[in-house]
């Protein structure tokens, strides 16, 4: 981008931008001649994507600030008004009466003010807005635009993203984000927004178009999480038997992570220095319940406090990361007794194990649906299939995000087909066990994990042991995940010269194993590599078009590539499996760690080089 375009932008910015800290961050910048940095934050806008915007805090265009976040609301409040304009013409008329949304925020920098920022551009398009009187979770949310009858939602979060990052996603009225045809709508409205309508928040007070809430959604939401639970009775008896650690990673988690779990009489110690909010995550260097290092305060308290289990969740409270003892460590064993060596469960595995037990007690309890079924993302461990199908379920597949594990759900409600989904996960840490919200859940996860880590200890396992007979089987599954950034104005380009080249010339062995057959979920079409080409023609994939590019190995092993959809990165994920033969589990894992070792390789060798 030429200099002249970037200062016409940045003037622009800086006249409309009524934040002063964003403001004097451009007039610094361009006062300084910052070329470089003027041109990143300048040469395009932050793009609002299907699932809202993310990106770093910060004055100007491509960056997350007020003005961004308002007109972002405003596009998405033109295009409530068009898609319901009875409800809207009934606000009109009487103000309050007609749309309504409701607005959440984790505790990350600026986050509440932009949720005020957009609640007062929803209130001046004439949709009453309900706002949490502080941060709250991202699932609890979805819980509330369902039990309010909200034709919409926002949620002001970044997620587990780094300190310097926000975000804020776009929910419809079933409490799932939005999928299409609104996605691309909402896309369409905001690209196209010139002006912006905003009023104070006294007059959005007093005109009854915001309306703050807390304990009238708090309450009913920990009450549905409890009531989703199995074995109240086997809590109530022997709660005192399981030692939990529990970590909010400085998020929205704690309050109702303690409530829940300590209103059933569990014993919850929550590392103190990380339970309160802070966006700067001071003791973590990214705040994801997936990295290991994240939970290092967690599992030191764990091993004083002789805990069974340790559990993390993200910023917005919507993932869940566990730890356990390791094999040989005492069970439930009285705190200052022990010093267990903790072995951290994948997001696959929890998923797995919380899989098999909702299965297991549906079936114990006589509550099996007749056609019941789970529903996990295709980049998801193959394993929970086999244990889906070990129960008589089904396990159907989606594309990576959880909207789409919700729409699933939805539709499964209506279609008449008559399946029942009783579970949703996705690899990456999000499980979704009660209806009521329609997004990945970390408190009712959390909840679920303590209740199962009970009733494995009253049968005098543990989760390992428990994930060990699974393995006996379903054979042993593991996963591998690559992810490489390419930041900057040329990364989006590089990761496409990448996906592009895959599908041009798709490789015919990764780890020196043969690929079969290649899922082209853009294209939607199966290609087969080692057949010179698409046998017999274009095979339709049947999922939504998405930049997905998927390799099918000789072995059963499937590995997938994609650009993220909320970060400049292309991430690439494995799962390989081999069944317990004579050299029993030992065997099969040094077997599967082999393979993932040789694919991992070839895979560097090509985003390195890219």
């Amino acid at each position: 981008m030429d200099r002249v375009t970037i200062v016409a932008r940045v003037k622009d910015y800086i006249a409309k931008e009524q934040n002063d800290v964003f403001r004097g961050e451009a007039e610094a910048l361009l006062q300084e001649e910052n070329w470089k940095e003027l041109e990143d934050r300048f040469y395009r806008n932050l793009e609002f994507g299907t699932g809202g915007l993310r990106g770093i805090i910060g004055g100007g265009y491509n960056r997350m600030n007020t003005l961004v976040v308002k007109s972002a609301t405003q596009g998405l409040a033109i295009y409530l008004r068009k898609i319901f304009p009875e409800k809207a013409e009934a606000g009109d008329r009487q103000p309050g009466k007609g749309l309504s949304g409701v607005i959440a925020y984790d505790s990350r920098h600026y986050s509440s003010e932009f949720a005020e920022a957009a609640a007062l551009i929803f209130a001046a398009n004439g949709i009453k807005t309900y706002l949490f009187s502080s941060l709250r979770p991202t699932p609890e949310l979805s819980f509330a635009i369902r039990k309010l009858g909200c034709d919409t939602g926002i949620v002001v979060t970044a997620s587990h993203n780094p300190p310097q990052y926000n975000g804020y996603k776009a929910y419809w009225n079933d409490g799932s984000q939005v999928i299409a045809p609104h996605d691309g709508g909402i896309i369409e409205a905001v690209n196209a927004v010139r002006e912006i309508r905003e009023i104070s928040r006294a007059e959005a007070l007093s005109r009854g178009l915001l309306q703050i809430i807390d304990r009238e959604i708090d309450e009913p939401y920990q009450a549905m999480i409890r009531s989703r639970l199995f074995r109240p009775d086997l809590i109530k008896a022997r709660a005192g038997e399981v030692r939990i650690v529990y970590t909010p990673l400085h998020g929205t988690g704690a309050k109702h992570v303690e409530a829940v779990l300590g209103g059933l009489g569990l014993e919850v110690i929550t590392v103190p220095e990380q339970r309160e909010g802070n966006g700067d995550f001071p003791t973590v260097l990214f705040p994801n319940p997936e990295e290991a290092a994240a939970l290092e305060l967690a599992i030191r308290l764990g091993k004083k406090e002789g805990a069974d289990v340790v559990m993390a969740t993200d910023p917005d409270a919507d993932r869940l990361g566990i730890a356990v003892p390791g094999k040989g460590s005492p069970v439930g064993s009285a705190a200052g007794t022990a010093s267990p060596d903790f072995v951290l469960i994948t997001g696959n595995q929890l998923g797995t194990l919380l899989a098999d037990y909702i299965f297991l007690s549906l079936k114990e309890t006589g509550k099996l649906p007749q056609k019941p079924v789970m529903v996990n993302s295709i980049v998801t461990t193959g394993m929970q299939k086999r244990v889906a199908a070990s129960y008589g379920a089904e396990c159907f597949e989606c594309l990576t995000g959880f909207k789409w594990i919700a729409d699933i759900w939805r539709k499964s409600e209506s279609d008449g087909r008559g399946y029942t989904v009783v579970y949703g996960t996705e690899e990456s840490y999000g499980y979704l066990v009660e209806p009521e919200v329609r997004d990945k859940d970390g408190v009712s996860a959390a909840a679920m994990t303590a209740e199962m880590t009970l009733y494995w200890r009253s049968k005098g396992k543990s989760l390992l042991d428990r994930l060990d007979e699974l393995y006996k089987t379903c054979g042993y599954w593991q996963e591998l995940g690559i992810s490489k950034y390419f930041q900057g104005p040329e990364g989006p380009a590089i990761m496409k010269g990448i996906m592009d080249e895959y599908r041009k010339n798709p490789p015919k062995t990764l780890g020196g194993i043969p690929v079969l057959k290649v899922r082209d979920v853009l294209e939607s079409v199966w290609k087969y590599p080692n057949a010179g080409g698409e046998r017999g023609g274009p095979v339709s994939v049947d999922l939504p078009k998405s930049d997905v590019l998927q390799f099918y190995l000789k072995d059963g092993t499937v590995v997938s590539a994609r650009p993220s959809g909320t970060e400049p990165k292309i991430k690439f994920y494995a799962s390989c499996c081999a069944d317990l033969g004579s050299g029993g589990l030992g065997a099969a894992k040094a077997e599967v760690v082999r393979k993932l070792e040789a694919i991992k390789g070839d895979i560097r060798a090509v985003i390195e080089e890219g």
